[in-house]
């Protein structure tokens, strides 16, 4: 694995598996020599992603801490890429919809090409963007303040004007999923958002990779009842896997190979 930003992600992921690493493990494991994992766990925390100690590193992101929009949006790319082609095949014409703000829910925009006749209400300057030139969908943006970095709208004006908006269908993605705590994410602001969207839609879909199983956020956003459907790459482990079909939530899960609904 020589890749950089391959052995920054393998740290990353053996960080928040274990809780610290030691640089002659990850030396060994990523064949390659003590210098290269010393010279990316610099580079690592410069960013604020992890904390070096001596002899490794330990976990630098508490409950508030969310990666940068660019850098999640390169993390588990094709699985979030499945994930968003099948959740755009929910949509059909003449549908309204609300798309959340976030890497995944981007690939849903990006799957809704061909689908004509839709109103689109979102949060993301982002997603937004794709649909200006698009004659035959009415798109409804908020006012609000733009998130630097995330290019989401979020504040008191959003929130008024979405709390008025009823939709069909609402796509929401979230920063972390677990049996007990339910929904939960990373910004304050945006969980308010996200609340809104939940109240007025007729039916939930929240997407979510298998790395935010059995996490927990900063800010709770909803819990399992509030769900319709959940679509994501992994089938859930036990403990959430019940949680979710307690509360007879739909699961999809989309692999390379096949999707299986649970």
């Amino acid at each position: 694995m020589n890749s950089v930003e391959q052995r920054k992600k393998h740290i990353i992921e053996e960080i928040e598996r274990v809780g610290s690493v030691s640089v002659p493990n990850l030396a060994k494991a990523l064949d390659v020599s003590d210098m290269t994992i010393r010279r990316d766990l610099t580079e690592l925390e410069k960013v604020g992603l992890i904390r070096r100690i001596h002899g490794g590193a330990v976990n630098a992101r508490g409950r508030s801490y969310e990666p940068p929009l660019a850098l999640r949006s390169t993390e588990n790319k094709a699985a979030k890429e499945r994930i968003g082609r099948y959740a755009a095949e929910f949509v059909a014409e003449g549908d309204s919809i609300s798309l959340d703000v976030g890497s995944t829910i981007f690939e849903v925009a990006l799957g809704l090409e061909g689908i004509r006749n839709i109103t689109i209400v979102t949060p993301s300057l982002a997603i937004a963007n794709l649909f200006l030139n698009r004659s035959d969908v009415r798109l409804i943006v908020p006012g609000g303040i733009v998130r630097p970095g995330e290019t989401s709208l979020i504040g008191d004006i959003a929130h008024r004007t979405l709390k008025d908006i009823f939709v069909d269908r609402l796509f929401l993605g979230v920063g972390a999923i677990d049996a007990k705590a339910g929904l939960t994410e990373y910004n304050l602001d945006d969980t308010s958002v996200k609340q809104v969207l939940i109240n007025n839609a007729k039916e939930v879909v929240v997407l979510a990779d298998s790395s935010k199983f059995q996490k927990i956020a900063f800010a709770f956003v909803a819990s399992f009842e509030c769900i319709h459907h959940f679509i994501t790459d992994r089938e859930p482990p036990k403990a959430l896997l019940t949680a979710l079909k307690d509360h007879k939530v739909v699961i999809h899960v989309v692999t390379e190979k096949e999707t299986t609904i649970i």
